[in-house]
């Protein structure tokens, strides 16, 4: 996907996309496994052509979903972005929109270029579960004490080695040190909202966050006892891995 359509000035263009991630195994391309950049390329090869490359700001896992995702898309097609967007609106999957689209700087990328991310977790804290949440929010029928959860999850807030809050495969390697610069819990009625800003992200890593936070409300974890486990460095010793259905990337920063 590296060609473009000879003899144009080539442009960079910054997408910005919501989507349902319900449907889709995450973002990136896989092999017998729908995702939102092949949803996202079918619809611009049918626009452009296929001279183009894009590049993703993260990559969501399956059923996580977006409420801002950025696209960085290099091609040499002289469609004007409003244009573009318009088009792209047309011919995506109904779980997919496209914000903005605008140019961009030639160096611009959109994951290496953003600042920071914030995820947003959202559990609905009731005995009866909402039908309409099924695969948007986590269903925790207990108690939550969202204000002792969110003097807990201060420990997590600073530049810490992470590596407790990852689930470990080839795509982690190197340095596993991350600056989280916000976290809070919050409630809205029976939605409890986990709030995470950081520079950057390990795979799993907010869906471990939450995992902890629970085991805390359950009494398998002192409410002090995170910073203990950031400095294990192993991921025994945190909570178990929250489910995708109540994940959404919902700001990005650049």
């Amino acid at each position: 996907m590296q060609h473009y359509d000879g003899g144009s000035r080539l442009r960079n263009l910054l997408l910005t996309i919501t989507y349902d991630g319900k449907a889709f195994h995450g973002w990136q391309i896989q092999q017998n496994a729908f995702t939102v950049q092949e949803a996202f390329q079918n619809a611009l090869s049918k626009i452009i052509g296929n001279g183009f490359e894009i590049k993703g700001c993260s990559r969501t896992d399956s059923g996580v979903h977006a409420n801002m995702y950025c696209i960085s898309l290099k091609t040499t097609h002289s469609i004007p972005p409003q244009r573009l967007k318009a088009a792209l609106n047309r011919w995506l999957p109904l779980s997919v929109a496209v914000l903005d689209c605008k140019d961009a700087e030639e160096s611009f990328h959109a994951r290496y270029s953003c600042k920071s991310k914030e995820y947003v977790y959202k559990i609905w804290n009731s005995e009866v579960r909402n039908p309409f949440l099924d695969g948007y929010a986590l269903h925790y029928r207990y108690k939550l004490d969202e204000n002792m959860l969110n003097e807990a999850a201060q420990a997590y807030v600073g530049s810490h080695d992470f590596t407790s809050f990852c689930t470990q495969d080839n795509r982690e390697k190197g340095d596993f040190t991350r600056n989280v610069k916000a976290f809070s819990v919050t409630r809205e009625g029976n939605m409890v909202l986990m709030r995470v800003e950081a520079d950057g992200f390990l795979y799993n890593m907010v869906r471990i966050m939450v995992g902890t936070l629970l085991r805390i409300q359950q009494g398998k974890i002192p409410p002090d006892g995170i910073s203990s486990i950031i400095e294990k460095k192993d991921r025994q010793f945190a909570g178990p891995t929250a489910p995708a259905c109540g994940l959404y990337l919902n700001q990005v920063n650049y």
